[in-house]
């Protein structure tokens, strides 16, 4: 699983519905205190569709803080 961390609560909002109406699976959870974003919300999102999440994020014009994926006890920016 991937994540993409925001710096508001209306674009994370606003990513979940873009991603659910593209039908790719995702879950809302609270940003990990490893990634400093100016949102306690993030979403999950099978790795998989990592360049379909880019390109709705592009053409979208969906404002984020970054893709992220867990190694170990971490994050690292994708």
């Amino acid at each position: 699983m991937l994540l993409i961390a925001f710096d508001s609560t209306q674009q994370a909002l606003r990513a979940e519905m873009l991603l659910e109406y593209a039908d790719i699976e995702n879950d809302m959870c609270p940003t990990p205190k490893q990634i400093t974003a100016g949102c306690a919300l993030s979403l999950e999102f099978p790795s998989e569709d990592l360049e379909r999440v880019k390109q709705i994020v592009l053409e979208e014009r969906v404002e984020i803080r970054g893709i992220f994926a867990k190694e170990e006890d971490y994050y690292v920016k994708v």
